[in-house]
Parts: C-alpha cells; sequence; structure tokens
C-alpha cells in the first residue's frame, strides 16, 4: 500500500505532463507497475489467481 500522501499527490494533475508517475489502480502502489494491466505485480497475481483477469492462466510444465 503506498502512503495516503503520495497517493493524494498522484491523483492530483501535475504542472507539466511528463511528471506523471504511473501506479497501481487498485492500491496505488508505484514499483513492480504493468502498464498493460495498470497495476501492480502484487495485485495482478491476485487477481490472476482468482482468475479474474480474462486470458491469464498460471504456468505449469
Amino acid at each position: 500500500m503506498s502512503t495516503t500522501s503520495a497517493f493524494a499527490k498522484y491523483l492530483r494533475k501535475p504542472k507539466y505532463a511528463i511528471r506523471t508517475h504511473k501506479r497501481c489502480r487498485i492500491c496505488g502502489r508505484s514499483r513492480g507497475y504493468y502498464r498493460k494491466f495498470d497495476m501492480c505485480r502484487l495485485c495482478f497475481r491476485e487477481l490472476a489467481h482468482k482468475g479474474e483477469i480474462p486470458g491469464i492462466v498460471k504456468a505449469s510444465w
């Protein structure tokens, strides 16, 4: 989970567009972010295990 102040800062529009930083749409985490899914690796893994992300299956060999 991100800090409340960091998430509030993320919600504001920055002075310059280049200053935007991607964050997870679920928990607000800034690191380990997957652009394709718009979420962090932890939330992605949790939702993938539940089967809530279409087209994603757990690898097994």
